[in-house]
């Protein structure tokens, strides 16, 4: 009884005394709710995320409709809000180019989704030159002085594949996974080459003292002599990418992408984020130093989760500069 009673008193203040409250509060201000965003509230992802949840929660469908429109028609949206607003474009110069950043930022958002989703569902295809010229293109950016000796062939577990054709890795991604792999290694090579051989031979990290009176005797006995656990690169690479993909979906990426992308954020963003995501989650493993590769569903929730709190900073902004080895920066 006590939660629908609260559910009932929200659904009341949300219909009825919110828009009363808005009411009252254009009326002394003089200025409607987008107004009071865009003058009171710093260009990035604090003011975008208001603008869009002000545009949503209309009761206006055209309000409502303006967060979907095509990049094409963003300019007369916007004439379209100003002249349902009563807002006079030549005394308010400045709102119309302020929602007008906001509302690329949210489009295009929403068509990264789209572009994102369609990578993410087109298979890798062996038939395809295409694909297969992106296939080697990645293993030359990532051992560039041990040729390929065959298409089908064991190298590829060096650089973290599972078997000899590594075609059937990316079944879960689609060619996403091997989007972002490829601009990785091209993109930031010394960065992916150096993560792949730690890979392969991770440092030794000692236990402290703490860590050490929190474990047991027989994950004693198994530290001891065990070196730090090593992982699959490529493998990595599309769980990390099916991460960065989920942040993008559930909407958790918004924080970032308002921030660093001035208009619309691009799939260059999503790889550059991805970039991020590798590096981090490599220090992440390393200090993490778990016991063997099964944990490594646990390694990478925590991961996530620490990702999802950073995010959560309306400040945030994981990776602002083109190279993810380039100055990152945690706001």
């Amino acid at each position: 009884f006590a939660r629908m009673f609260i559910q009932v008193c929200l659904y009341f203040y949300c219909k009825c005394l919110w828009r009363c409250l808005k009411f009252v509060v254009r009326k002394l201000t003089g200025q409607c709710e987008l107004q009071r965003i865009c003058y009171n509230t710093k260009p990035g992802a604090a003011r975008t995320m208001k603008i869009e949840a002000s545009l949503k929660g209309s009761k206006s469908k055209r309000l409502q409709t303006s967060v979907n429109v095509h990049p094409d028609a963003i300019e007369k949206t916007i004439d379209d809000i100003m002249e349902l607003k009563r807002i006079n474009p030549d005394i308010n110069p400045q709102l119309g180019v302020s929602l007008q950043a906001c509302l690329l930022q949210i489009v295009g958002y929403r068509n990264l989704i789209a572009e994102v989703e369609k990578l993410r569902r087109e298979p890798y295809d062996s038939e395809n030159p295409q694909h297969e010229e992106m296939l080697l293109k990645l293993w030359k950016c990532l051992k560039p002085n041990s040729p390929l000796k065959a298409r089908i062939s064991k190298q590829w577990c060096e650089i973290g594949f599972q078997g000899d054709d590594p075609k059937t890795d990316f079944r879960g991604m689609g060619l996403l996974g091997l989007y972002n792999l490829v601009y990785f290694a091209e993109r930031d090579t010394e960065i992916a080459q150096q993560v792949l051989t730690d890979s392969l031979h991770p440092k030794y990290r000692e236990v402290t003292k703490k860590e050490l009176s929190q474990l047991s005797k027989a994950e004693w006995e198994k530290k001891k002599f065990d070196k730090a656990i090593g992982y699959s690169f490529a493998i990595v690479g599309i769980n990390i990418t099916d991460l960065a993909y989920n942040l993008l979906v559930s909407g958790a990426l918004k924080t970032h992408f308002y921030n660093v992308a001035p208009e619309a954020p691009t799939l260059t963003h999503f790889q550059q984020t991805f970039c991020y995501l590798m590096h981090e989650f490599h220090k992440f493993w390393i200090d993490e130093d778990p016991l063997d590769i099964m944990e490594f569903n646990r390694v990478r929730e925590k991961f996530y989760k620490r990702i999802l709190r950073q995010l959560q900073n309306p400040e945030m902004a994981l990776c602002p500069h083109f190279a993810a080895s380039e100055s990152l920066i945690n706001m």
